[in-house]
């Protein structure tokens, strides 16, 4: 699908172009999603360049994800997508840049894409050229990883009370379960926005260094930079929060130790409370002419009352030295 921008008094308005129809020359802005192949064509014949494949925007190297080619800046980053399901993906993006056009290229929805729409047309974003576009995009996608972020600190947050707070429920398992699997699930979170956050650092570095490639001004250049130190923040957020979740899963673990090593002492003080009066059972048990208590009237509750006595002894024992 193609959507293409075009000025109009300070903001931009949104044309849907099919593969029938040619790319207004006025626009600034074409927004590729998921393109067919006549569609890409379309874009690189607008643009003046080559647009990466999907196959291509996969690859991890540096050099294929961020390069200068005809006059153009191809820069590819990972970002987080819209959150349509408990399990937010991450997926690449490409942005080909000149100093008049800009192309973007993607296979998900990552949300920085209607922000930036919404900023320009409704929250009064002044636009006047592609690189405008360009960093107002780059600005909505540094506030989204912050964002997600932040998410992930306050879902933290929510469960490191609930673990040493209020505390789980030692009698429920499925809690422990629950819980363990919600720090994974922040876990994973966290490790995508660490790549997401990674490679958009790489790709604000190169924009700063090539920005005379789009006849960048003094205040988009700074701009660059400005992003590319709050990326960092975040990343470093990211990397500090990614070890105190993994503190919160070895605390959850060992919650979870600790109540099978209490099960596990409970059956083991229970078995040696009730071995004493199953020795004295089996003495009886062997029935010996020569054991006199067997012919005697009161042998039998005697020999129940020895056991009831062992075992209230062996209780009061483990009870004196706290083991119970």
């Amino acid at each position: 699908m193609i959507t293409a921008y075009t000025l109009d008094a300070g903001t931009i308005v949104e044309i849907r172009c099919s593969s029938e129809m040619r790319i207004p020359d006025l626009a600034l802005w074409v927004d590729l999603f998921s393109p067919t192949h006549e569609e890409r064509a379309m874009a690189e014949a607008w643009i003046g360049t080559e647009i990466p494949t999907r196959e291509e925007m996969a690859a991890i190297e540096t050099s294929e994800r961020l390069y200068e080619f005809q006059s153009a800046l191809i820069m590819t980053a990972v970002m987080p997508l819209i959150a349509r399901n408990p399990d937010p993906k991450s997926a690449a993006m490409t942005l080909v840049a000149t100093k008049d056009r800009l192309v973007s290229l993607r296979h998900g929805e990552p949300a920085a894409v209607a922000i930036a729409v919404r900023r320009i047309q409704h929250e009064g974003v002044p636009i006047r050229s592609a690189c405008d576009i360009l960093f107002t995009l780059l600005d909505a996608i540094a506030d989204r990883a912050a964002d997600v972020v932040e998410e992930c600190s306050a879902e933290f947050d929510a469960v490191s009370s609930q673990v040493f707070g209020v505390g789980l429920d030692t009698r429920k398992s499925a809690q422990y379960k629950a819980t363990i699997q919600k720090i994974g699930h922040i876990g994973l979170k966290i490790a995508r926005m660490h790549d997401a956050c990674a490679s958009l650092e790489r790709l604000f570095l190169f924009l700063s260094l090539h920005g005379k490639t789009l006849n960048l001004n003094s205040q988009q250049k700074s701009a660059a930079k400005t992003l590319g130190r709050d990326i960092r923040s975040i990343r470093e957020h990211a990397g500090g929060l990614d070890a105190r979740l993994n503190f919160l899963l070895d605390a959850t673990v060992g919650l979870v130790n600790l109540e099978q090593n209490q099960i596990i002492k409970i059956f083991s003080v229970l078995a040696v409370i009730f071995l004493p009066p199953t020795l004295i059972a089996s003495i009886y048990g062997m029935n010996f002419e020569i054991m006199p208590e067997l012919a005697w009237t009161y042998g039998y509750p005697f020999s129940l009352g020895i056991m009831v006595a062992s075992v209230a002894l062996t209780f009061l024992y483990f009870r004196w030295k706290k083991l119970l």
